[in-house]
């Protein structure tokens, strides 16, 4: 069996997660529907902590109704029908949660500030790379979801007392 230590395991983390938004982003639907439930076996084998799924499950939940929003009301022109290649970036971007961004929860600002740059950025670039049309307006809505999901995770995996990076706790 393989054992990670904190270090390679948030490295490999990031690694799978980039890997996956690539192959999402580029491949679409199809190769979503085989890379993120292999990322999640994979993931969940060797790196999840107890519980880990619920936050897997939650921010796909979000997704689902964050970019379906967007989609419906036209800020993401999406013509190739559900975007399931959008949504399954979700729970794989919640696998980094407790790991190669596991360090971030305890900087709140700076989680926030991350949110805001990272989250529109991460939609230009993918729409860019997918041949997707992006609303302005919808660029900034983004800035804001995830100002504020990184704000709660933060505020929900940063406070003290709680286990730092790398280290094991129940959910």
């Amino acid at each position: 069996m393989i054992s990670f230590d904190r270090r390679w395991g948030a490295i490999v983390n990031a690694a799978m997660f980039q890997g996956a938004w690539f192959a999402c982003v580029i491949g679409g639907s199809v190769w979503a529907c085989i890379v993120t439930p292999l990322i999640l076996l994979v993931h969940w084998h060797w790196l999840a902590r107890p519980g880990e799924w619920r936050w897997w499950l939650g921010f796909a939940l979000i997704g689902v109704i964050v970019d379906g929003t967007l989609v419906a009301s036209g800020g993401l022109e999406i013509e190739s029908g559900a975007p399931i290649w959008l949504w399954a970036l979700w729970p794989l971007f919640a696998t980094t949660l407790h790991h190669s961004l596991g360090w971030l929860w305890s900087h709140r600002t700076l989680a926030v500030v991350g949110g805001l740059i990272g989250g529109p950025t991460s939609y230009l670039s993918g729409a860019a790379l997918a041949g997707i049309g992006i609303q302005p307006w919808a660029v900034g809505i983004e800035a804001g979801v995830w100002g504020v999901i990184c704000g709660v995770v933060a505020w929900r995996l940063g406070t003290p007392g709680e286990a730092k990076p790398g280290e094991r706790r129940q959910e």
